[in-house]
Parts: structure tokens; sequence; C-alpha cells
């Protein structure tokens, strides 16, 4: 099975723009399963039904968001009532609407996309190494794909060896910079520190140069999705749906 996972969003354009790139990528390397991190689709930041409807409507087929999952408040009820392949943290705890795990029949195999995100510098959440653990003692298929939505490298390098041989990937969101530390672990867990982000080059992580100045004057600046060309980030993995084993990961970078 090959599955092409798509980095964090930026904003309704980039969202649009994803048809296209999508459709050449199926075209070439023919993935079955397109999943999109889709937290910061809508313009600022969050996602809304519209933008999710957006992202569907380019080709994905899951999509992952974190720490900015409910920052628009319109999502509250979506996740539960509409939105059935759009999932959220899953150690949010369980009185958070929506769900942190979800499983595609993909007519010959099952596959799992898990949503998790990490502890280090993010906002409060339960325990995501214990959580990952719960989610996969009631999973019953081998191929699972893990997005860790995380900060801290060392965290997401800590992860992926935890469920090393468990899980097929663990790929890392959250910092928009795609890394170069693309593997497989325990011949067996692909793995990538951050799948990096679709947004404009011309920015600071997707969001308007102004930015800045909150760091020089330390004085709060309203972030402003970055408009002009736009890069995009992903990583195709190829699995062996018998075992759940990844074969190969490969890093996307392009300019659409």
């Amino acid at each position: 099975m090959k599955i092409l996972f798509i980095g964090d969003v930026q904003g309704q354009e980039n969202s649009a723009k994803l048809g296209k790139v999508i459709s050449d990528i199926k075209v070439v390397e023919k993935p079955e399963i397109v999943i999109v991190n889709g937290e910061n689709s809508a313009d600022g930041t969050g996602i809304t039904p519209k933008t999710a409807k957006t992202l569907f409507d380019s080709g994905a087929d899951v999509i992952t968001t974190g720490n900015h999952a409910f920052r628009r408040k319109e999502m509250d009820s979506m996740f539960n009532e509409h939105l059935s392949n759009v999932i959220r943290p899953a150690n949010f705890g369980d009185d958070c609407p929506g769900k942190g795990f979800l499983v595609i029949d993909c007519g010959y195999c099952e596959l799992c996309v898990v949503n998790i995100i990490g502890m280090v510098y993010m906002p409060p959440c339960d325990n995501p190494f214990k959580c990952a653990d719960k989610i996969l003692s009631e999973i019953k298929t081998p191929n699972i794909i893990v997005d860790f939505h995380a900060e801290a490298t060392s965290e997401k390098k800590a992860m992926a060896f935890h469920l090393a041989g468990r899980v097929s990937a663990v790929i890392g969101t959250h910092t928009h910079v795609q890394t170069a530390d693309e593997q497989i672990i325990a011949k067996h867990t692909a793995f990538i520190s951050d799948v990096g982000m679709v947004g404009a080059v011309d920015s600071v992580i997707g969001v308007e140069k102004n930015v800045v100045q909150s760091f020089y004057n330390y004085y709060p600046q309203k972030h402003k999705v970055a408009e002009g060309v736009t890069e995009f980030n992903a990583v195709l993995i190829e699995t062996e749906t018998s075992t759940g084993r990844a074969i190969s990961i490969e890093r996307l970078k392009k300019i659409i």
C-alpha cells in the first residue's frame, strides 16, 4: 500500500491548491490513501467545516489536526456530526468532541490513522505514550499511521522508538519545517521528525513576516497567512499490508 501524507496546510488558498498537486501525484505514484494535516487550513489558525470540505474535495481521505483543532468554535459539534474522517489528538481526553483515530476499509485491508499530540512545549494533555499504547490494544489491523503533532524532535523520536515494530509509520507534524531524517526503524516503522507544511515560501512557517516583531519587541502580532509562491511538503510511504511493515519513506518537496 502507498500512503501520501501531506504536511500542515496553511490557509484556504493553499487548501484549494492541493487539488492539482494531489491529482498529479496520484497519476505517477498511485497512492491509495491521502492523509492531510489540516489544523491550520482556515485563514489564521484552526479548521472549519468549509476548509475541511475543500481538503476532501482536493483529494484528502483523512484529515488530522493538532493543538489548533478547536480554535474555531464551529468545529466543536462538526467533529461528531458531519466530519467523520476528521480526527483530533486522541490524548485531548474522552470528554473532547470527536475521535482520535480512524480505521479505513480499503477493500483488501484496513488502515488505521491515529492522531496524538506531544507534551513538550505544548498545551496540557494526557500522556501521549500511554494513550498510544491504549489505542494499539484496541486496533486489529497491523497497518497503522500515527500523526504525532509535537514540538520537540526528541519527543517525536522517542515516540518512534516506543512504537517501533508496532505501527507502520510515525509522522511528525506541527513545526512546519520539513526535516531530513526520514528512516525506517527496527526494519518496520517509517519515521520523519516533521513532514513540513503547505505554505508560502516567503513567510515565517506560513505566516506573514511581520511576526518578526513579536520576537524583536515582545509585542504580540496577529498571525496572518502569507501569500505568494507555495511550497508543498509531504512524504510517500509504502507498506506491506499483510504485516504493516514500512518498505520505504520518501520526502516530497515542490513548488506549487
